[in-house]
């Protein structure tokens, strides 16, 4: 999870330069988002991430070489503190898009998506929080096959959690904010957090957005 204190640092990856051109256009000098860097493929973007430490890369998925899926877990992996990363596509029905969610990534953006939630996405992500609508998660959980932890793995892999634990983990895969999440469950906002904290230790985790494709794997929506 990224720990921003000042202006939310950007590098965008794509292949085509009128693309990486207009995402810079859109989100460089934004309220508090300035784009660092650029890169036109997986290769260049690791490089990228090497040089500029952002907070987050908007990650392009079908390129040449590299591809955004086989970056987004290099880059997810391989550091202590890793950039958030919101994977961009074409089209929302993309297959690819589930296992770049998998691979790690908080989110992701159709390339048409208006400027000003693109920003909102960015701002989210920065924050620790995924950018998926409940509706979209929904449908991404649907398209999951053969990528799928086995139901047997993943009812393992929840029993280590605790009943409260369980709850947040649930609430994710509805969709649920923190905010949301404390009022239902009646506990604080900060308690939350230490939360999901504790539970993508438990279950050795990136993100939010894992955590609910694991609820679906196991069947606890």
């Amino acid at each position: 999870m990224a720990d921003v204190t000042g202006p939310i640092r950007v590098v965008i990856v794509d292949d085509d330069p009128l693309v990486r051109g207009m995402l810079t256009l859109m989100l460089d000098g934004a309220d508090g988002i300035v784009v660092v860097g650029e890169a036109a493929d997986g290769a260049a973007a690791i490089t990228a991430v090497d040089r500029h430490l952002p907070d987050v890369v908007l990650m392009d998925i079908r390129m040449p070489g590299v591809n955004g899926i086989t970056a987004t877990e290099r880059l997810r992996r391989r550091r202590h503190r890793p950039p958030e990363i919101i994977v961009l596509t074409t089209f929302d029905t993309d297959e690819h898009v589930v296992r770049a969610l998998r691979a790690g990534a908080s989110g992701f953006l159709l390339k048409d998506t208006p400027p000003e939630q693109i920003s909102q996405a960015v701002r989210a992500v920065a924050a620790g929080n995924p950018m998926l609508s409940p509706g979209v998660t929904r449908r991404l959980m649907q398209r999951v096959a053969s990528g799928a932890e086995s139901h047997e793995r993943a009812h393992d892999r929840l029993a280590l959690l605790t009943p409260r634990e369980r709850d947040v983990v649930l609430a994710i895969a509805q969709g649920r904010s923190n905010a949301e999440i404390a009022s239902e469950l009646l506990m604080s906002v900060t308690t939350v957090k230490a939360h999901v904290s504790h539970i993508l230790t438990k279950l050795d985790l990136d993100n939010r957005t894992q955590i609910a494709l694991l609820a679906h794997d196991g069947r606890l929506l």
